[in-house]
């Protein structure tokens, strides 16, 4: 029988240990995903509603990222780029579009409030609209 030199010993030590740390890492993202709330249904867009504001979705930010409306008025979000894909969801699930690299969606709002949206993919992006 061939006895293992130390060095090799250590090397088969170290790479057992590295491999249970990246089963780890794998379990624990997997775990993760599982826990992230899922994307409420989508909501059709307006398209053939009178806008009042426009959105700039561009750059992973929304521009502008906060404004007051009048209830009634519609908001329209403007997708422009062709690199990622992006989409508002807004926190009550009351308008929702779909991923998107460009395009439109128009949302009517008729109730008075706050309204925090983001996009889905990208939890940074963060918009806030007030209806008055």
């Amino acid at each position: 029988m061939t006895q293992l030199q130390p060095e090799t010993r250590v090397s088969k030590r170290r790479a057992r240990s590295h491999l249970m740390a990246s089963v780890g890492v794998f379990a624990l993202a997997i775990g993760l995903a599982a826990c992230a709330p899922a994307k409420p249904p989508l909501v059709p867009s307006d398209d053939d509603a009178k806008v009042t504001m426009t959105v700039r979705v561009v750059d992973n930010k929304f521009e502008p990222k906060e404004f007051t409306i009048s209830q009634g008025e519609a908001v329209r979000w403007v997708f422009e780029g062709p690199s990622n894909e992006h989409d508002v969801v807004a926190k009550d699930g009351s308008f929702v579009s779909e991923l998107m690299r460009e395009g439109s969606y128009t949302h009517v709002f008729n109730d008075k409030g706050d309204f925090d949206y983001l996009c889905s993919i990208h939890p940074e992006m963060t918009g806030l609209i007030t209806v008055e």
